[in-house]
């Protein structure tokens, strides 16, 4: 399926992004994305999913802790019936720049969860890594880029400093809903990229 003509970032040899307004170049470069997409997606969701899970062994947080209801005031990025995301209704474009914008702003809650979990540093930053790469990537696919919202410095090192102060058993609940919130998160981006990829496939 081609797409029309729209001028997408691509980075030239010296790093630089370069705009291109061929638009059977355009759809070319961002169709081969979606399976490289689909897979970062899905290794992330497995990731966060099995850290969450060793954090209910280890800690008795779990998704069914009263303390879950309780402390549930974080505002984390979700993917609703208003992203465009679902099958009825799918806007490809709306979709892309909702995905690409919450894995922007859900960058400090996992910086978070990373310095809170001191013992699992290294999976979580291999998770932080593979959101901002995810973020990046999927926002190359969008029509306007510019549509992608990226939290300003100020606003991140506010939201960091606001679940810094948190007490120290707040922590674990604060870390475990990051987590699961992520989880849900990356399994609707798992969907909606598998969707695109199997529609544009289907319409070649």
């Amino acid at each position: 399926m081609l797409l029309g003509a729209r001028a997408v970032p691509i980075l030239d040899s010296s790093g630089e992004e370069e705009l291109v307004n061929d638009p059977l170049r355009n759809s070319l470069a961002r169709s081969p994305l979606l399976p490289d997409c689909e897979s970062l997606a899905w290794l992330l969701h497995s990731k966060a999913a099995k850290l969450k899970d060793e954090m209910c062994e280890k800690f008795t947080v779990c998704d069914n802790s009263m303390e879950m209801l309780a402390q549930n005031d974080l505002n984390l990025p979700k993917i609703t019936e208003e992203d465009g995301c679902l099958l009825s209704g799918f806007n490809e474009e709306k979709c892309l720049s909702g995905i690409s914008s919450g894995l922007f702003t859900f960058q400090t809650y996992l910086e978070y969860v990373q310095e809170t979990l001191i013992t699992e540093k290294q999976k979580v930053e291999s998770i932080c890594y593979g959101t901002k790469h995810l973020a990046n990537t999927v926002r190359q696919m969008v029509k306007n880029p510019g549509a992608v919202i990226m939290p300003d410095p100020a606003t991140q090192n506010t939201l960091f400093a606001k679940l810094k102060s948190n007490k120290k058993w707040i922590e674990k609940i604060t870390t475990h809903l990051i987590l699961r919130d992520f989880t849900s998160f990356m399994e609707k981006t798992v969907r909606a990229v598998r969707y695109l990829k199997n529609t544009r496939s289907l319409s070649v």
